[in-house]
């Protein structure tokens, strides 16, 4: 039975030689995060007794200030469960790298640890249970781009929206300059200035994520003006819309956020992705507005758990306690 050496790996030039394929466990990522400086990425790596890598996970340590206590901190972010060079190690490997993860965190001053978009509802539960996580409910939503051309997924109502943006002259391509990402990364920044959970890394960030050519920010153009945009990324045949905005308020008529999802949805089928996942839906509310919205392009949407860890005890015994299923 082989026996798994975890290492954290914390610079960009220590790193093994890792597979490339999962975007949010990829070598490039942590390259993007490493030269930002509001991100700490830590690369959880496993290695067998014959000193080959394994597995990795990639975790984010990001950095933010808030308008309420505590002003300035730090939360992890984890997407998915990491990367196997074998599947069926899985279930030996993920709850080694878990540990490591909630250890290295525990004592940075790091509020709490956040694994999401994982694989399956139930994968990890005896594990993130275990390691003093709790679940909350949330919502995925995918479209499928392989069986019906999007179109034929739209309501006869979304279609005309759409055709109605077309005939006032607005346009959805990717970005050409910095010029174009930063005034979207000043929308995206004002639109997610009140939700407390939705953080928006910095532009630079962006601007590293256009060069890659497995990433793509979309702008959404009228006259000139630039009304809607998003930040898209593909991984393993899939597309994941990360971030996006639009001024719908000041251009209600014009609907900028259809056009914008529009064209992720559709330049994702063009460049051949089985799905486009849309990445932070939200809770599973009655009356949730976005997901209703995401809803009207024809995708599906699934139950799935989001895992918290707060390293401080008390607050995450209550949280664990209100969230109980």
């Amino acid at each position: 039975m082989s026996k798994y050496k975890i290492d954290i790996v914390r610079k960009s030039k220590e790193l093994p030689e890792l597979s490339e394929g999962n975007f949010f466990h990829s070598p490039e990522l942590f390259r993007m995060l490493e030269a930002i400086p509001e991100c700490s990425p830590y690369m959880i790596v496993a290695t067998n007794d014959k000193g080959e890598v394994r597995a990795h996970l990639l975790a984010m340590l990001w950095r933010r200030g808030a308008l309420v206590p505590p002003c300035i901190f730090s939360y992890c972010r984890v997407y998915g469960e990491g990367v196997y060079q074998d599947v069926t190690e899985k279930k030996k490997i993920f709850p080694l790298m878990l540990k490591a993860v909630s250890h290295a965190l525990h004592h940075k001053l790091c509020l709490y640890i956040e694994f999401s978009d994982l694989s399956s509802k139930m994968f990890g539960y005896r594990e993130f249970r275990q390691n003093d996580f709790f679940p909350v409910s949330w919502v995925h939503i995918h479209n499928s781009l392989h069986s019906l051309a999007p179109e034929q997924r739209l309501s006869e109502h979304t279609r005309d929206i759409i055709a109605r943006g077309y005939e006032a002259g607005i346009v959805t391509r990717e970005a050409v300059d910095d010029e174009e990402i930063a005034t979207f990364y000043k929308m995206l920044k004002n639109y997610y200035r009140f939700k407390f959970h939705r953080f928006v890394p910095s532009l630079d960030f962006f601007e590293k994520l256009a060069k890659s050519r497995n990433a793509s920010i979309f702008v959404t153009i009228w006259h000139d003006k630039v009304i809607g945009g998003s930040a898209v990324v593909y991984s393993r045949q899939n597309a994941f819309l990360w971030y996006a905005a639009s001024r719908k308020k000041s251009h209600p008529v014009l609907r900028p956020e259809v056009l914008t999802i529009w064209e992720d949805i559709r330049s994702s089928y063009d460049k051949h992705m089985s799905h486009i996942n849309f990445m932070n839906v939200g809770l599973p509310f009655r009356g949730n507005r976005y997901r209703d919205f995401i809803l009207r392009f024809g995708g599906k949407p699934v139950s799935a758990y989001r895992w918290f860890h707060f390293t401080i005890g008390w607050l995450n015994k209550l949280l664990s306690w209100l969230y109980r299923e």
